[in-house]
């Protein structure tokens, strides 16, 4: 029985997930590997997995090192076993790219048309100033057509360029080049960035000249939040409403029933998500998204809250699946332990999915309110600040009570200020008068 080389591809990590940092190898080159013994670390930018080995054998090639970008699919190691493949085991060149070959035809013409299509649209001009937008394989699958993904108008959400967009795009280049510049009429056109009046992005100045400066890669978590938020502000126009929740006697209660458990923690957090998912069973356009490309607004019957969870890779929104059938215990506990996992990089990709609400709590670090970024394509977040005592008028007389700083920012193309308004008014509601939510809660 011969040696064959197997080719081992990055599987899939995870529903929306292209792409991931190399953190570590758990072999060299060289090495003899057992099957599912640790091959490789890799973090996305929900969590860190280890990926282990598919096969046994002899490490015969690793393909990048810490802190290179791996996608989707492409080959990471190459192991030489005494199994006989079921796939034949070419070189790297030729096995790395065994499904362009329908695209063949194309390629040859992969840089000649490219200067007519250069002068055809409109956009081009604004669309090659910086990186793309675009999935890993819509990427692949411009340079097996052979597309400049700067020529292409992008109909996702932020201009993002899509598969859709690419096919569009050669389909008009090779039968008539004047129909990319049509694109940007389409219903998507508007989120592209070269479409957006002012919106332009300048070149960085050169802080040097003003003193020494360090310079590190955006990665990992950091770079995954930054094209989340600039998404999130550049497509959902926010608006932010701010109130004061009298918890004094929630608190109490809080306090009362952390002692009677022996002092296992409880914070107020799991009193605001299951509020908040009462809340949004009343006031539907909070739990839902607007889909842009179908000109739809997606109401979910489903609640499950997420909460930002800061850790030491940076900012991580864990979710609490279907706050609104579980009690207060239940979702502390769940709280507690995703919190963990998340801080010690064990999460679950699956724990890290499928939020329709947001819920980012300052009140630990300090901070009397914040204007939070919606957690894109979700409709809304909540924001909660320091709960602390503070003088209040009641009738003639002035008392000290607890007061919690909530602030909700939502995307003012699925809601208005009046529905924001009726929102934060029964979330107060609840959590300053919680016999009223015991009165009309159902679930």
């Amino acid at each position: 029985m011969e040696d064959q080389v197997y080719e081992f591809k990055l599987p899939d990590l995870g529903e929306g997930i292209h792409e991931g940092e190399l953190l570590k190898w758990h072999v060299e080159v060289g090495a003899t590997i057992r099957e599912d013994d640790p091959l490789v670390d890799v973090e996305t930018d929900k969590a860190a997995v280890t990926i282990p080995s598919p096969k046994g054998g002899r490490i015969v090639e690793l393909v990048g090192k810490p802190g290179d970008t791996l996608t989707v699919g492409q080959v990471i190691a190459r192991i030489e076993t005494d199994e006989t493949a079921s796939t034949p085991p070419p070189p790297a060149p030729s096995a790395a790219r065994p499904e362009p070959a329908p695209a063949a035809p194309a390629a040859p013409a992969a840089h000649a048309p490219a200067p007519p299509a250069v002068e055809r649209p409109a956009a081009v001009p604004a669309r090659r100033g910086g990186p793309v937008p675009a999935a890993p394989a819509t990427r692949r699958l411009a340079r097996e057509l052979g597309v400049d993904l700067s020529l292409v108008p992008g109909t996702g959400p932020g201009g993002r360029v899509t598969r859709e967009d690419v096919e569009r795009f050669a389909a008009g280049r090779g039968t008539e080049p004047s129909r990319p510049a049509a694109a940007p009429s389409g219903p998507g056109a508007p989120a592209a960035p070269g479409a957006i009046p002012y919106f332009e992005l300048e070149p960085m100045p050169d802080f040097e000249q003003w003193g020494p400066v360090e310079r590190e890669p955006v990665i990992s978590i950091r770079r995954k939040v930054a094209r989340k938020v600039t998404t999130s502000m550049i497509v959902a126009p926010h608006v932010a409403l701010m109130d004061d929740a009298d918890v004094t006697e929630l608190e109490a209660f809080r306090r009362r029933e952390r002692e009677r458990a022996g002092g296992k923690k409880l914070s107020l957090l799991p009193f605001v998500v299951k509020a908040a998912a009462a809340c949004l069973q009343k006031h539907r356009m909070f739990n839902a998204s607007l889909d842009p490309q179908r000109e739809e607004i997606v109401y979910k019957k489903f609640y499950n809250i997420g909460f930002a969870a800061d850790t030491p890779r940076g900012l991580i929104v864990p979710v609490v699946k279907n706050a609104d059938r579980k009690t207060i215990a239940e979702i502390s506990e769940e709280i507690v332990s995703l919190a963990t996992a998340a801080r010690d990089g064990s999460i679950a990709v699956e724990d890290l999915q499928g939020s329709t609400f947001t819920i980012t709590n300052i009140g630990p670090i300090g901070g009397t309110r914040l204007v939070p970024t919606i957690n894109y394509p979700e409709a809304a977040i909540l924001g909660m600040g320091q709960a602390r005592p503070q003088p209040v008028v009641r009738g003639d007389r002035i008392v000290v009570r607890t007061i919690l700083p909530l602030t909700l920012a939502f995307d003012h193309r699925i809601a208005d200020g009046a529905d924001a308004a009726r929102f934060m008014s029964d979330l107060v509601r609840y959590l300053s008068d919680p016999l009223s939510w015991l009165m009309e809660s159902r679930g």
